[in-house]
């Protein structure tokens, strides 16, 4: 039905008072929430500035990387240095709590509501935050999660102890040879669990998360939902933004709502449903 060629209004062609989202809020009967990386930028987590200059300062003395997303595809010298990067993104990205409490906030206003959560944030930060994990669909990945590079079966390995002792004894951009992660069952080198190519590995918690998602959207399509949309952009709408506009259309009694500082947009089908906050969502949440 939407597609990148849609005509889409501004968001000052749909309302942006946040009373009448307070107002929709209380109505819904439930709340799908649908976050990309603009809410893990609004609660700091950024890849870029002074955040990633203090973490990452001899990675960018020794090759003027630009930020951390350069970086995470850089082609290093070793997998002794792959790993000493790829532990600190983890690390810093995935086990230490955002600088603002914008997703312990997201939590604080839904939380008497029957919600789910669908994502492509690979952070983890609203499980950190306290959202029941059994309504949240991770579904590009977990930084906290590794998978056989080739991959020869599809199972993922939690990560977090093998990280920490990365950043404990890495030197000069490296780690010990002997911390490199190879898989389990063939061999071949370790990979992050993450959605870039035909090699993603969509274990059993994946499709446990997807058909429990599924479910929740099939058994409220008639309901009063409210239809959040946090910091999705433009490069992957197909997950999150062209089914919740979908949803809103085949759904009289549904309301999208888009918080994205720039782009908060619409379409013309859907306006008179809709409400645009052009904004930072740390300051509206």
């Amino acid at each position: 039905m939407f597609s990148k060629k849609q005509t889409k209004t501004s968001m000052k062609d749909c309302s942006g008072d946040p009373e009448i989202f307070r107002r929709k809020l209380r109505e819904a009967d439930t709340v799908v929430i649908g976050a990309g990386s603009g809410l893990s930028v609004s609660a700091g987590l950024t890849y870029s500035g002074e955040r990633f200059k203090t973490y990452f300062a001899d990675f960018i003395e020794a090759y003027h990387m630009p930020d951390m997303y350069s970086g995470g595809f850089w082609p290093y010298e070793s997998l002794e240095e792959y790993w000493a990067w790829w532990s600190r993104h983890i690390f810093y990205n995935r086990y230490v709590d955002a600088p603002k409490p914008v997703y312990k906030n997201l939590l604080e206003l839904v939380k008497d509501k029957d919600y789910f959560v669908i994502t492509t944030n690979v952070d983890h930060q609203f499980q950190k935050a306290g959202f029941d994990k059994k309504r949240l669909f991770y579904m590009q990945g977990d930084y906290g999660l590794w998978q056989c590079s080739v991959p020869c079966h599809q199972e993922t390995y939690d990560n977090e102890a093998v990280v920490r002792e990365m950043i404990a004894r890495q030197k000069n951009r490296k780690i010990p040879t002997d911390l490199i992660p190879n898989c389990p069952v063939c061999g071949k080198p370790m990979t992050m669990n993450l959605r870039c190519d035909g090699t993603f590995v969509e274990d059993a918690g994946w499709h446990e998360a997807k058909n429990r998602y599924d479910e929740f959207i099939r058994s409220h399509e008639e309901m009063k939902v409210l239809f959040l949309e946090l910091g999705v952009g433009a490069n992957t709408p197909v997950w999150i933004k062209y089914p919740f506009w979908q949803m809103t259309a085949a759904n009289p009694n549904a309301t999208y709502v888009c918080i994205n500082l720039g782009e908060a947009i619409v379409p013309n089908e859907i306006r008179h449903q809709s409400i645009c906050i052009n904004g930072d969502i740390v300051d509206f949440i």
